[in-house]
């Protein structure tokens, strides 16, 4: 019996030694020279504040910028004249047309059994309630399964209310299970005969905002008025419906417009020795217009730009081209994102990147590339490392604007934001400069500028291992 508690004992030790003496994951080399241009790179964007200066202009010169609008096409011709101004190549304007949609009235108040405001939001695509407005009772269903799981005549002539709460992660990852009823409460009340939709807003505060977003504009044909309504009215509707019925008058007013002009904008650090090979950042221009659409997505335009703008400014360009994409109509479904990628689809884009989470800091950094290229991507995140980056897993998502590109096949990155407190100004009033650290924007541009200037300088390839499934919209 010794002998064999000795042996297996043996065996552990063995195995114990064998993984400690296992070689560490190999990590690429990148050139003396290279590294020392990132080292400046990233030292001059901690002290750099002309990202904060994009977005401020941004958003205080042009603020909200619904897709479609006429201040979306005043941020377009902002984009150029800016990205003129810091000196970047092939600056231009791609555009597109799209289905615009706007609000010109959004009201609701419960009239029993008390007489109170709430604070709601039309959700982008949502028609018009007919004139004068529906008033009808509440039926309050938890989540979205449930009403699709409620017998008609629990339905029917009434206002539906999904009360479903969203999970605070810091990854953000609570946002996808909670947003699908933005879209999908309209067709499903609809079939079951309700008059209108309300949702408990897709967010993580608990104030008396409502959070806008894109909703019931749907293939099937949902035409059922639609609007999110603040944390603090949702739960006062909760509260009222455990006593008793509770009537809510509810007016939407919103217009629908055909081949309304929407564009991209697009600039360049153009390759010193291989201008074809492309390292493709992205944000979007667009945003929802209660608020500045400052974290969403003036700071992603902020960042790229700023990473651009110095690595733009060096003596000596990196190898390949490093090329901004401020896409346009992103909040309705990813369409300027859509059109670069049919636009863009012969090129050779290298890898792409995608800002579009806010601007509180980066902790880390994940990849999709071939299981050969990863020593690459442990040589990124280690010029990344002392910026508190860390490696994440080779599972990237990357973003609505590169989702087009990602599908092309091309390799992508992600450089997470902490998004523990992004959800809570997301799409609402309150999404406005103010939300922005400018110490931790400076973290992020230092980052993106890491980043791209090492892959541009460099002849990596980092292929994908398969092809890519279209990027999850957020």
């Amino acid at each position: 019996m010794r002998s064999l508690v000795f042996a297996a004992l043996g065996v552990v030790l063995a195995a114990s030694a064998s993984a400690q003496t296992a070689p560490p994951p190999p990590v690429a080399a990148a050139p003396g020279d290279v590294l020392r241009n990132v080292e400046r790179l990233r030292e001059a964007a901690l002290n750099d504040d002309h990202g904060y200066d994009i977005v401020q202009d941004l958003v205080t010169q042009i603020g909200p910028r619904i897709a479609g609008s006429e201040a979306e096409a005043r941020a377009r011709d902002w984009a150029v004249a800016m990205l003129r101004a810091n000196r970047f190549s092939n600056v231009r304007v791609e555009p597109f047309t799209i289905q615009s949609w706007a609000w010109t009235r959004q009201e609701a108040r419960i009239v029993s059994p008390s007489q109170q405001r709430l604070v709601i939001a039309a959700l982008g695509g949502s028609p018009s309630t007919p004139p004068g407005g529906v008033e009808a009772e509440i039926v309050r269903f938890p989540d979205l399964d449930s009403l699709r799981a409620a017998p008609d005549a629990a339905v029917r002539g009434r206002i539906v209310f999904i009360d479903e709460h969203m999970t605070r992660t810091q990854d953000g990852s609570g946002y996808g299970s909670a947003v699908v009823k933005r879209s999908r409460c309209a067709p499903t009340a609809q079939a079951k005969g309700a008059v209108a939709c309300l949702i408990r807003s897709v967010g993580t505060d608990t104030h008396r905002f409502a959070h806008q977003g894109s909703g019931p504009r749907q293939p099937d044909g949902a035409s059922l008025p639609t609007a999110s309504l603040s944390p603090a009215d949702a739960n006062t509707l909760t509260t009222l419906l455990q006593r008793g019925p509770v009537r809510v008058h509810m007016e939407l007013e919103t217009v629908m417009r055909e081949n309304a002009p929407s564009g991209n904008v697009i600039a360049e650090v153009r390759g010193r020795e291989r201008p074809d090979e492309v390292v493709l950042l992205a944000a979007h221009l667009d945003s929802w217009d209660l608020g500045q659409g400052a974290i969403d997505n003036g700071a992603g335009v902020a960042i790229i730009t700023g990473a651009a703008r110095l690595i733009n400014a060096m003596p000596r360009h990196p190898r390949r081209t490093i090329r901004l994409l401020l896409a346009g109509s992103e909040e309705i479904g990813g369409k300027g994102g859509d059109a670069y990628g049919a636009a863009h689809r012969a090129e050779h884009h290298v890898v792409a990147a995608e800002s579009d989470f806010g601007a509180d800091r980066i902790y880390a950094f994940r990849t999709r590339f071939a299981p050969e290229a990863l020593p690459y991507a442990r040589a990124i995140q280690r010029s990344l490392a002392p910026l508190g980056i860390n490696l994440g897993n080779n599972e990237a998502d990357g973003g609505t604007d590169i989702g087009a590109v990602k599908t092309n096949g091309v390799p992508i990155v992600d450089l997470e934001q902490d998004g523990t407190r992004y959800f809570d100004y997301h799409h609402t009033a309150d999404d406005t400069l103010a939300a922005i650290d400018p110490e931790q924007l400076r973290q992020n541009i230092a980052a993106y500028a890491v980043f791209a200037y090492l892959v541009a300088d460099s002849d990596w390839d980092f292929a994908p291992r398969t092809a890519a499934a279209p990027a999850t919209v957020h």
